[in-house]
């Protein structure tokens, strides 16, 4: 239950910064793909309409509201629940094809990129 709040943390990495909801347009209809040094892997998908969807490398599935709030991204409403109801992460700009690093909330590191599609 852990990981999957843990991936929640980087899912926002791989969106155009900005104030509000129009600036994360670069994850509409494109995937953010989050690598764990296990090997382990989690694909995010952001919609127009405030709704977020994750599926873990072991089958798992996660979903979520989104929402822009003062530069940062919030996710609310997560089910399965995990142990916070709510989680919040600064944005980053990055357009598809880029990669990035970053940390979950237990501090381990994990490479993301966006790429083009839903895959």
């Amino acid at each position: 239950m852990l990981r999957t709040l843990a991936v929640a943390t980087v899912l926002a990495c791989g969106l155009t910064a900005g104030p509000g909801r129009a600036e994360i347009n670069a994850a509409f209809g494109n995937t953010v793909v989050s690598r764990y040094s296990d090997g382990g892997w989690v694909k995010h998908w952001f919609n127009p309409d405030g709704t977020y969807a994750a599926q873990f490398s072991d089958g798992r599935r996660l979903s979520a509201r989104w929402a822009v709030q003062g530069g940062r991204l919030c996710l609310t409403n997560i089910r399965p629940h995990v142990l916070i109801p709510r989680f919040c992460t600064a944005m980053i700009d990055a357009a598809v094809g880029e990669t990035w690093q970053s940390r979950d909330p237990l501090g381990r590191r994990v490479s993301n990129v966006l790429i083009a599609g839903r895959n």
